[in-house]
């Protein structure tokens, strides 16, 4: 039987926000204003390095357990409604479609996970005109739980019969790599989210990338299409 340590991946997992959507920093300039106009400020560097979580785990994570939580939907709404403003110009980065159409075309299935809220997916995956090589996407509306649980990533590969050591995750933030870690599946970590490189690289991916287009050039010597050792385990 061939190892975990020898195949090639058959399944490529990515997140959308900060890996193939130039959106972090929209995120979060949208949750600054919407914590804002609700009384809490929240500086917006600290803010960015939470962006990656849904929005069931950042208002913990911004704010702390001891808030009102019956406000917490009233920001998640606030939110919900700055961003979509939004969505008929989301920025797509540069060579996001030709990377997912070069993977599919090295017969890997891809499959979308991220902790947006579906109508945002559905929002990004518009802009990313690239729904032919897409088997399909998971949401945080589809789990209980958003990253840096492993949910998202286990639901995701939900939609093929891969075992986790026949994927890899594609994101941008520590969260991403947390999640996918957690999961057992071994990530690659790209540098368009806003995250610095030695912050990325402590999390533990299996290796880090500029972007989608250093992703692209690099592809057949990428761990996408050469074997990669197992996600370090996590708790």
């Amino acid at each position: 039987m061939t190892s975990s340590t020898d195949q090639r991946p058959r399944v490529a997992l990515f997140d959308l926000d900060g890996t193939l959507v130039d959106t972090n920093y929209l995120h979060a300039l949208t949750w600054w204003q919407a914590l804002h106009q609700n009384g809490h400020e929240v500086p917006m560097a600290r803010i960015h390095r939470a962006i990656g979580m849904g929005g069931d785990r950042i208002l913990e994570h911004l704010l702390g357990g001891g808030r009102d939580q019956s406000q917490d939907q009233q920001l998640r709404d606030a939110h919900h409604a700055l961003y979509a403003a939004w969505f008929d110009s989301l920025p797509v980065l540069e060579g996001a479609a030709d990377l997912l159409r070069a993977i599919a075309a090295r017969g890997l299935t891809i499959v979308l996970a991220s902790s947006a809220s579906a109508d945002e997916v559905k929002a990004i995956r518009a802009a990313l005109d690239a729904d032919d090589v897409i088997a399909g996407a998971t949401s945080a509306d589809d789990v209980d739980r958003s990253k840096p649980a492993p949910d998202l990533v286990r639901q995701a590969l939900a939609f093929t019969d891969a075992a986790p050591e026949e994927a890899v995750f594609v994101g941008d933030t520590v969260w991403d790599v947390e999640a996918a870690a957690r999961a057992g599946v071994p990530c690659i970590g790209l540098l368009t989210g806003g995250i610095s490189e030695a912050e990325l690289t402590a999390a533990g991916p299996v290796t880090v990338y500029q972007g989608p287009p250093e992703l692209l050039r690099a592809l057949d010597s990428s761990p996408l299409t050469r074997p990669v050792p197992p996600a370090p385990a996590q708790g």
